[in-house]
């Protein structure tokens, strides 16, 4: 559904740009349409009733059903899989091929470095915002879920460090990261993103994004000289945000190497319990919750008669979003511990059940943006001068129902794989009673989730 904001602030998603910005000849100023977003509940094309009975219903059958049916763990983590051909494995795995993948990914970031240095700061005739915020960003997402981690792969920093120091003749260091560093580098880099996305004043400015760009590629580069290739795993935010959701690909590799088929929750399952994951998926949580939020008119005031600020007020609340997930998150794990008794990783322990409802969460907000200014942001990049306007790709009733189906299925999703932790962790006489809390967590969640849907 196509509506008219009342605010012009904020990035991809929540402000100017990330609403698409639409230029009219015979207007002075950019007119904003939502690019996502399924309208307020005056003209919901839904009864909100329906759409929060339907989510409850499905989380309690869901976890009723799964504490009769399922009594022990089923997911195997790294060791599932059904091996795809050889003769695959070595194509995929061939020199020639990873060769070929980073000279795309290189390629594509010297494109919209030159669009961003001689085009116009204009991001309805500048195709270079739309390639970070769109393609890139939101991008990431369904490739990342559908063939792993392509990141990785893609990643030009990778390729600058490896043929900086082939340049240099010299071998790149091997130096060990701090075990308790973690994830941490990648949810400071994820939240530094977000907030140049929804919270900066002018993010789809060429200006910007030059700042923004070099500046977040010469630290990691400079990272690397330090640490060695390893350091872009964990500490490149993107890479690391395309590794998380590969987790629920179906596409994988088995711990001993072999290029795999497998049921999602085996890969969802291998996620790695690190300082730091709690943090990352609490940080993509949080800013989609803010994003939003940002629509809401009690909140657009708020910006507009801070005594802060509009910037810095909009900071304070991305923060506290990201503060809320977490700090709920956190009760959860406490409370399980209370009530289930001392298990391994508390805090991480079910960490990777959020990871689904991340993912119902993107989906659900961005879906709209990626059919809608991707295939303009590729059109205007081959140079053509009339690209379309945004149009939304499914009515007013299609995308309501696919954002509310998104929304409850991650946490649907999210309760299975909490269960078959629960039940491998917990002795069985506690293992539903310790799920109590995290159905909570995930009624609390999706209150809120359609709560910002349907407002």
């Amino acid at each position: 559904m196509i509506r008219t904001p009342t605010h012009s602030g904020g990035g991809f998603g929540g402000g100017a740009y990330g609403q698409g910005v639409v230029l009219h000849p015979a207007e002075p100023h950019p007119v904003t349409a939502l690019a996502h977003g399924i309208g307020s509940q005056h003209d919901l094309p839904i009864s909100p009733f329906y759409a929060f009975a339907g989510a409850f219903a499905a989380l309690f059958v869901s976890f009723l059903a799964l504490g009769l049916l399922w009594s022990t763990s089923r997911f195997r983590g790294a060791r599932a899989g059904l091996a795809l051909p050889a003769a695959l494995q070595r194509v995929a795995d061939a020199p020639a091929t990873r060769t070929a993948l980073r000279g795309l990914g290189l390629a594509a970031a010297l494109l919209v470095l030159l669009h961003l240095l001689l085009g116009p700061d204009d991001p309805a005739r500048n195709p270079a915002p739309g390639a970070v915020y769109v393609l890139f960003w939101v991008g990431l997402v369904p490739a990342s879920l559908l063939l792993g981690p392509v990141w990785r792969l893609l990643n030009p920093l990778r390729t600058l460090h490896r043929l900086t120091f082939r340049a240099l003749r010299r071998r790149s260091p091997d130096r060990p990261l701090p075990a308790r560093l973690g994830l941490w580098p990648a949810a400071a880099g994820l939240f530094a993103f977000t907030w140049l996305e929804l919270v900066s004043p002018d993010p789809a400015s060429t200006t910007t994004l030059l700042i923004a760009v070099p500046t977040y590629a010469a630290a990691q580069l400079l990272l690397a000289a330090r640490f060695g290739e390893r350091w872009f795993e964990d500490g490149d935010a993107f890479e690391a945000y395309s590794t998380l959701l590969a987790r629920f690909s179906p596409l994988g590799r088995r711990a001993d190497g072999r290029l795999v088929l497998r049921n999602p929750f085996h890969g969802l399952d291998a996620t790695p319990e690190r300082p730091g994951l709690v943090a990352t998926v609490c940080v993509l949580l949080g800013s989609t919750a803010y994003d939003g939020f940002s629509d809401n008119p009690s909140w657009i005031n708020a910006l507009q008669t801070s005594p802060l600020g509009r910037t810095p007020t909009a900071t304070l609340g991305l923060l506290a979003s990201v503060a809320l997930v977490a700090t709920l998150y956190c009760l959860c794990a406490a409370a399980t511990r209370l009530v289930s008794g001392p298990h391994p990783g508390p805090l991480t322990a079910f960490a990777h059940s959020l990871v689904p409802i991340a993912l119902g969460y993107l989906i659900a907000h961005y879906f709209s943006l990626l059919v809608v200014e991707g295939p303009r942001t590729v059109i205007m990049a081959l140079g053509t001068d009339n690209a379309p306007e945004p149009a939304p790709p499914l009515g007013p009733g299609g995308l309501a129902a696919l954002q509310v189906i998104a929304v409850v299925t991650g946490h649907v999703l999210g309760v299975v794989a909490a269960h078959d932790r629960s039940v491998r962790l917990f002795p069985p006489a506690r293992a539903v009673a310790g799920q109590l809390p995290l159905l909570a967590l995930m009624i609390t969640y999706t209150i809120g989730g359609l709560g910002l849907l349907l407002n």
